[in-house]
């Protein structure tokens, strides 16, 4: 029989059929026992194979064996009942490396179930039981389990740390406050605690704000981009379907000329076959008089000939071929000329336009712009090496530098011609086109516009329409010894800033944003224009009087 004090297995009195306590323990030959219910319930089931097995170790009986009762263990499971003893922990009850473990205990410990920050120890459920039941532990703050009770306790004083140090934003114990905290502010670690939970609870309720801002901003996003697939397969569609129809005019009008070319080609050869008969008939009877005269011009008989002379065929009138012109090869040769000038034409017009349709694409864009650099190392990250189109510029414009400097001349420089080039106003634009986010400097001396400007700005004497500011097509920056000035569309805006000999300029297309910065130790923002571009910009460079001279610098 168990002694008081000795755990007993509750395993070894269950039945392995129901899991439960055994009801009427019978033991089977193998010496395993069961319920006789359970095992008689098993053995039912078997009956028909005639052949009966232990549940447990699946040794066979033949016959069916009889049951009978197993008195000492029937006894053991009544005593068990009566008592109410517990059944011994399960393994998973006791402390592993990671649990932290009842400081009660002694040999193996449990799990602790519960960590009291007042008496600084961790308890297992049996030994947390006082807590519950005893007046003054009932007061005592529990916590789930930690590990880290220790580090309430002062390394210096052995005593549990009750005092927040405000100045020293730590915690201490009483002793330290009596010590190297004396006159400093302090209040109770609850009081901290209940100010510091407040602040928490802000924080919180700012985060599942934000939490509920950014979901609400992420359904968002998610029908836009359901938006965006629509749209696009939309413009998909739609784009084949006109460039369907392109395709069906262009085999259409292919298909007029061909049948047009083919009916001017049946109505001339109809016609040069109408006169090479004709010719080839008027042939035939001039081989037939000359026959006629060959052989009158034979007879020897000088009064038949002068008989017969008279009575010869007056010669029909001659054809008139004076007009015939032989061109081999070349008749429709202007068709083809036609022709190949309306592809051209189209070739241009599909050219100018597509960057505008390319642009119209590459716009779409659905977030914010990104902001705006601050520092020039920012700045710089964005940098573009750009170089001067010799094509556009004005002939007093001596390009040097790799085609980076333009420097304005007295003489006339020896440039071929060319439809890009400037031949009212002395500048020049850059060879690369700037679309996304772009910077670049310039380094200026005496007077010069700094511009932008899109390709199709005039090239010729009107200064409304070629010089740079004047117009809808450009936007510049004048820049000399005295001021700054702002120039578009012939309205200018002062600029009061400090000066400097180089200029920065930030570009972000798709935000239509255009910067001026005048460069330094610092970047002092000049002007900012905020608008739509609709083309893609070009930099442009105007020296003022001769002598002055702009450089794009090299800034990789």
């Amino acid at each position: 029989m168990a002694q008081k004090g000795v755990h007993l297995d509750r395993e070894t009195f269950s039945c392995s059929i129901c899991l439960d306590l055994l009801k009427d323990p019978v033991t089977i030959p193998c010496g395993h026992s069961y319920c006789r219910n359970c095992i008689k319930t098993h053995w039912d089931e078997e009956e028909k194979k005639k052949l009966h097995s232990c549940p447990q170790c699946r040794q066979t009986f033949r016959p069916r064996p009889d049951l009978v009762k197993n008195t000492m263990l029937a006894d053991l499971v009544e005593q068990l009942k009566k008592t109410g003893l517990q059944a011994a922990p399960a393994d998973h009850c006791y402390a592993g490396p990671e649990d932290v473990a009842c400081d009660v205990c002694t040999g193996r410990k449990l799990k602790a179930f519960k960590s009291c920050l007042m008496c600084l120890v961790s308890y297992c459920e049996n030994h947390l039981q006082p807590h519950y039941d005893v007046a003054q532990l009932k007061k005592h703050k529990l916590v789930d389990p930690s590990k880290k009770l220790q580090e309430n306790i002062c390394s210096r004083h052995d005593d549990v740390m009750k005092i927040f140090c405000r100045t020293d934003q730590q915690c201490i114990c009483y002793l330290c406050l009596m010590d190297e905290h004396k006159g400093h502010d302090t209040v109770s670690a609850a009081a901290e605690r209940t100010e510091r939970q407040r602040e928490l609870e802000v924080s919180r309720l700012n985060i599942q704000q934000r939490i509920q801002d950014r979901e609400k901003d992420v359904k968002l996003l998610q029908q836009e981009v359901e938006n965006i697939n629509v749209s696009a397969d939309k413009a998909v569609e739609d784009n084949e379907k006109i460039f369907t129809e392109l395709i069906r005019l262009m085999e259409k009008r292919s298909s007029d000329v061909k049948q047009q070319v083919r009916s001017q080609q049946r109505t001339e050869v109809s016609r040069v076959k109408e006169l090479q008969e004709k010719l080839e008939q008027e042939i035939s009877e001039l081989k037939r008089n000359d026959t006629e005269l060959k052989k009158l011009s034979h007879t020897e008989d000088h009064n038949q000939f002068l008989h017969n002379y008279p009575s010869l065929s007056p010669l029909s009138e001659s054809t008139d071929s004076s007009s015939i012109r032989i061109r081999p090869l070349s008749y429709f040769e202007d068709v083809t000329e036609a022709v190949s000038e309306v592809r051209d034409e189209l070739q241009d017009v599909l050219r100018d336009k597509w960057t505008n349709i390319s642009l119209t694409v590459t716009e779409v864009n659905v977030l914010l712009s990104q902001s705006e650099p601050k520092t020039r190392a920012e700045f710089l990250k964005y940098s573009r090496e750009i170089t001067l189109d010799p094509n556009t510029a004005h002939t007093r414009l001596l390009l040097s530098d790799g085609n980076r400097k333009a420097t304005l001349m007295s003489q006339h420089q020896s440039y071929s011609s060319h439809p890009d080039r400037f031949t009212g106003c002395e500048q020049v634009l850059s060879r690369e086109s700037l679309t996304g986010r772009c910077y670049w400097e310039v380094e200026w001396r005496g007077g010069v516009f700094v511009a932008v400007a899109y390709k199709n700005i005039s090239r010729k004497c009107d200064f409304s329409r070629c010089e740079f500011g004047w117009n809808d097509k450009s936007w510049a920056l004048t820049c000399d010894e005295n001021s700054y000035n702002f120039r578009y569309k012939s309205t200018d805006t002062p600029i009061s800033d400090p000066r400097s000999s180089r200029v920065g300029v930030y570009l972000d297309h798709r935000a239509g944003i255009l910067s001026f910065y005048s460069v330094s130790e610092t970047m002092t923002l000049l002007h900012r224009v905020q608008t739509a571009f609709t083309q893609p910009l070009y930099a442009g460079l105007c020296p003022f009087n001769f002598g002055d001279s702009a450089e794009l610098c090299k800034l990789k």
